[in-house]
């Protein structure tokens, strides 16, 4: 039986203007958008309508698992509070970003991880999810365990993105030491000779695993057809690396050569929505606002907050000279859609996947009010 919805008295953000009118979904499926106010259906109050966002990379999951150190909750209650989070925030599609390599401070197993993987699995499989689960490994090359955790996702279809990652001092984030010790030294309340230990440490394990890891894990994501992402580029000689190894995203660059260098390269440059609402990086590092103001930056994750997702993309439109409202809405779901190869939706179009978010603006910040995915409403 035909299911059919009519939204009508909305500002509809298409790909590249914002139109006044209705939008007719049905069976799942944009059929229709019509500007003036010819057809009736459920008013919308002259709010914005735009498409549900795709979230690349947030590892927000893994806190509702782990709430407090040596605590664990149920996977599949895990699961199904930080869906109805991502959801509520106006996210219609997530990559859950679940880590494959384990660094010495990690509270969390290989078995942990696994478990959360199948918890999302099987509630996908019982229909209990608002929004559309996929998987992203944040591979941590330098980790001993890199490989063998990677091989604990053999055959998992639903893994589309993998990060290579590399967390060790004297480079890429951590270029700073101050920064490192700050995230390290007083987080395990080590005195500053155990802190150089611990850094000469990382150093070594990076030195011996970081470049074989890499190699292999980018052939097996090309044999598999999971895209690849670099994480945390510093240089032009990360980029370069980067492109060798057949990555398609560069996540989080650090610094404007390396942001500059991979869009010149053809990569989707993509940056925290954190960044952009604070205006810096938590680390020291570029400004994602300054990428995005020179035309540098193409994808936005939540990464750590998950409504900062929908809040960066109005504040860009909003603040940011050069970037309209459609731009900026297109790199929090057409852009990141593509980038992983995720082509029918991300964008309202007809034919494509009505996946909508309602959002009213009061005092500069978005109210999402009504979230649908594949026309039914889920929040």
């Amino acid at each position: 039986m035909t299911v059919e919805t009519v939204l009508s008295n909305a500002r509809i953000v298409l790909a590249d203007e914002i139109v006044e009118g209705s939008l007719v979904l049905r069976d799942g499926f944009i059929a229709g958008i019509d500007a003036g106010t010819g057809r009736i259906g459920e008013d919308m109050g002259g709010d914005y309508i735009i498409p549900g966002l795709v979230e690349l990379h947030t590892d927000h999951l893994e806190g509702h698992y782990a709430p407090r150190p040596k605590v664990r909750w149920n996977p599949i209650a895990a699961v199904l509070a930080h869906d109805a989070q991502v959801a509520t925030a106006g996210i219609t599609t997530v990559l859950d970003a679940l880590r494959v390599g384990m660094d010495e401070d990690a509270d969390l197993t290989l078995d942990d991880i696994r478990r959360l993987a199948d918890a999302i699995e099987d509630s996908v499989g019982q229909d209990r999810l608002r929004a559309d689960h996929f998987l992203h490994l944040r591979c941590e090359v330098s980790a001993p365990d890199c490989l063998n955790a990677f091989a604990n996702f053999d055959g998992d279809e639903r893994v589309r993105l993998a990060s290579l990652m590399d967390h060790a001092p004297g480079q890429r984030q951590f270029v700073n030491l101050e920064t490192y010790a700050y995230y390290y030294q007083r987080k395990l309340k080590l005195s500053d000779r155990d802190f150089q230990k611990f850094c000469e440490k990382r150093m070594d394990e990076s030195a011996r695993n970081s470049g074989p890891n890499r190699v292999f894990i980018a052939a097996a994501c090309q044999e598999r057809g999971i895209v690849l992402a670099s994480h945390d580029d510093a240089t032009s000689a990360h980029v370069d690396e980067a492109i060798e190894q057949g990555v398609r995203v560069a996540e989080f660059p650090t610094t404007e050569e390396a942001a500059r260098a991979s869009k010149a390269a053809g990569l989707g440059v993509l940056m925290g929505a954190p960044n952009v609402m604070r205006g810096a990086s938590h680390s020291g590092n570029v400004s994602a606002r300054t990428l995005a103001s020179d035309g540098l930056l193409d994808i936005l994750s939540s990464d750590y907050i998950p409504f900062s997702l929908i809040q960066s993309a109005f504040f860009l439109g909003d603040m940011v000279e050069g970037i309209s409202l459609p731009q900026a809405v297109a790199m929090v779901s057409k852009n990141p859609a593509q980038a992983v190869g995720l082509d029918d939706r991300g964008v309202i179009e007809q034919g494509r996947r009505a996946d909508l978010v309602r959002v009213r603006v009061d005092d500069h910040v978005p109210v999402v009010r009504t979230v649908w995915r594949q026309g039914r409403r889920v929040a």
